[in-house]
């Protein structure tokens, strides 16, 4: 049980081959913050560039360096170790001046732009997005072509927001491990058991997303189907598709997919009877989910790269520029032009902002 083996939506397209992360300044990432500090409060924000360490490193550095638990320290999401990556952290109770002096001289490989005061702690989710600026190398001679081929596709299509390999564990069994915690049988620690239930969540997710690509229902939305407003981020059901299909295709909607769980939203009609299909397949209900306290909610099914664009380096490689929503990964865009296996190994650091509901 794995979630890597997924279908693109740019199938009939070869990719360009290649790989990431030749060196850190080849995947660059910029959280795009939910909210600016007011420029008061007992919390300092700090924004920061960080390079070769993972954000618990920094997070966990910064609660030893100000003398606070780990949990007082604030951030929105985690980012990778093999990266170039600007993020917010917030610690409580010390001056700007004095948090960005004593981090610069603690943290050789992080850069204080600024700091600021804030009212409250800096909780997880609590951003927008990441802008992404990554590289790719050693790719095929007609690459260049290949890749506005397949961009001209996806502004057209979006592409689906499946869960990366990084969500199931290095071996592919975290989903496994969770169905049989949400079945009793799973470890006693309350959070392992919760993080294996959530990558089981993903997995019946990507499942759902995955019929939709292969049966040609990507590009439609169906009866009964959740949908997001781009604009607001209001949901609401699809009763009428010929109404609704011009919005969609334009990239003012998009349809939401399953996380499973007791409280959860269902689909209804066409849309509905998929999404029930999913859990009679494992032999499950929305209720299977109570005993675990898990609720469920709502992920965006569709990811529209309106912003992005493809360039070429001094040195040749081709350059990726994109914003995503935050639970989005950038490994699925960039599966859908690299096409090759390299990317079904996990390398990122598993991200809580895949948690967040839409």
């Amino acid at each position: 049980m794995t979630g890597v083996d997924l279908p693109y939506i740019s199938e009939s397209l070869p990719g360009i081959g290649g790989r990431l992360r030749a060196r850190p300044e080849h995947f660059v990432v910029e959280e795009v913050p939910l909210y600016m500090p007011c420029g008061e409060g007992e919390h300092t924000f700090l924004w920061v560039t960080k390079r070769g360490v993972t954000s618990t490193y920094v997070r966990d550095t910064l609660a030893r360096l100000f003398h606070v638990a780990s949990h007082d320290v604030g951030m929105a999401g985690l980012k990778d170790r093999h990266a170039v990556t600007t993020q917010a952290f917030s610690v409580p109770g010390v001056p700007p001046e004095e948090a960005v002096r004593r981090v610069q001289e603690a943290l050789p490989e992080v850069e204080v732009h600024w700091a600021r005061r804030h009212r409250n702690k800096l909780k997880p989710g609590h951003l927008l997005g990441n802008r992404f600026r990554i590289v790719v190398v050693d790719t095929v001679p007609d690459a260049w072509e290949r890749a506005q081929a397949i961009a001209a596709h996806l502004k057209r299509t979006g592409v689906p927001n499946y869960y990366g390999p990084q969500r199931f564990g290095r071996d592919g069994t975290n989903p496994e491990r969770g169905r049989a915690a949400l079945k009793g049988r799973g470890p006693r620690d309350r959070w392992l058991r919760r993080f294996l239930i959530s990558a089981y969540q993903a997995f019946l997710f990507n499942q759902y997303l995955a019929r939709r690509v292969q049966e040609g229902l990507f590009t439609v939305l169906l009866e009964g189907d959740i949908a997001k407003k781009a604009d607001t981020g209001g949901l609401f059901v699809v009763r009428d598709v010929a109404a609704e299909q011009p919005r969609y295709e334009r990239g003012e909607i998009h349809f939401t997919g399953p996380m499973y769980g007791y409280k959860m939203w269902m689909a209804e009609g066409e849309a509905g009877r998929r999404e029930r299909s999913i859990l009679e397949q494992e032999g499950l209900t929305l209720e299977s989910f109570r005993r675990a306290k898990v609720k469920g909610t709502r992920r965006l099914g569709r990811l529209w790269l309106a912003d992005l664009s493809i360039e070429r380096d001094a040195e040749g490689h081709l350059v990726f520029s994109f914003f995503l929503p935050k639970g989005a990964f950038a490994t699925v865009v960039m599966r859908e032009f690299m096409k090759t296996a390299s990317l079904d190994v996990v390398t990122e650091e598993e991200s809580e902002e895949a948690h967040a509901e839409v």
